[in-house]
């Protein structure tokens, strides 16, 4: 059995997390940078074993799991602590606008006729694999933003400068009808992981620094229950992530889209 359905690698990543950031922090510091080598020399001064990949511990705590209660408790009314890239082995904890970007429930399911082939349904490798590539073969992407998109590569890792190493899961580049291009980083979340102020940072970093002409528009998508897809976009404001559109969608055979469906998507703009 993993450490991880043991439990024992959150709380062996909360004790290295808390005592790099306790190394650090004095009340009314609402930022700090600190370095990869850290971890290395928490992890000895603990007697902790660290994993082979050290960025694991930092994967965690920015797209899985909370923070420890001792870091939480000390950012300001509003605000969470948040984790961002500063450059090559280096990162900032930084203090940010509490942001949860959840589906609502309230919205509208569309049915979407389903074009993924069964085949790819078939040996698709984990939920975030699945989706992405439900998103890409029912161009739910074009659909969600109105713009005719292809995929320009998935699985992007790449390096920002004053960011660092970043992977964006898939980026599309688009055009619309009066001709303006965009650049749509998308993010895939499935199973454990939550939308994160820390991805749609990244990714909108990267589009202003490598596509400075082009239209940035960050997408985000979850699996729901279901079957059910909710699609995300997103905007980085000051010192937050805003949602500027949300929309559910669910993959059918377009058999069972019925004629009562048909005229209620007659009445949206």
């Amino acid at each position: 059995m993993s450490d991880e359905k043991k439990g024992r690698k959150p709380n062996r990543y909360q004790a290295i997390i808390a005592k790099v950031f306790d190394n650090h922090y004095e009340p009314g510091l609402k930022e700090f940078v600190f370095h990869r080598e850290e971890f290395e020399e928490t992890a000895a001064e603990l007697d902790i074993k660290l994993p082979k990949n050290v960025g694991d511990v930092l994967y965690n705590f920015r797209y899985r799991y909370d923070l420890p209660e001792n870091i939480t408790s000390t950012a300001e009314p509003g605000l969470e602590w948040i984790i961002l890239g500063a450059g090559k082995a280096k990162y900032r904890f930084l203090q940010f606008k509490l942001s949860k970007i959840e589906p609502r429930s309230d919205l509208l399911t569309i049915k979407i006729p389903d074009s993924t082939p069964e085949i790819i349904s078939a040996y698709a490798l984990g939920d975030e694999q699945a989706l992405l590539a439900k998103v890409r073969y029912n161009r739910l992407i074009d659909v969600f933003l109105g713009v005719t998109a292809y995929s320009l590569q998935n699985h992007l890792r790449t390096f920002v400068q004053e960011v660092g190493q970043i992977e964006i899961d898939e980026v599309y580049v688009g055009v619309n009808q009066h001709g303006q291009q965009f650049i749509i980083p998308t993010q895939a979340k499935g199973g454990k992981d939550k939308h994160g102020v820390v991805q749609t940072i990244q990714d909108i970093s990267f589009c202003k620094a490598q596509y400075p002409d082009l239209v940035c528009r960050a997408v985000s998508a979850q699996f729901m229950d279901n079957n059910r897809i909710a699609i995300f976009e997103l905007m980085l404001g000051d010192n937050e992530v805003n949602v500027v559109k949300e929309k559910h969608y669910t993959l059918v055979p377009s058999s069972d889209i019925t004629k009562e469906d048909l005229s209620t998507y007659s009445r949206f703009d």
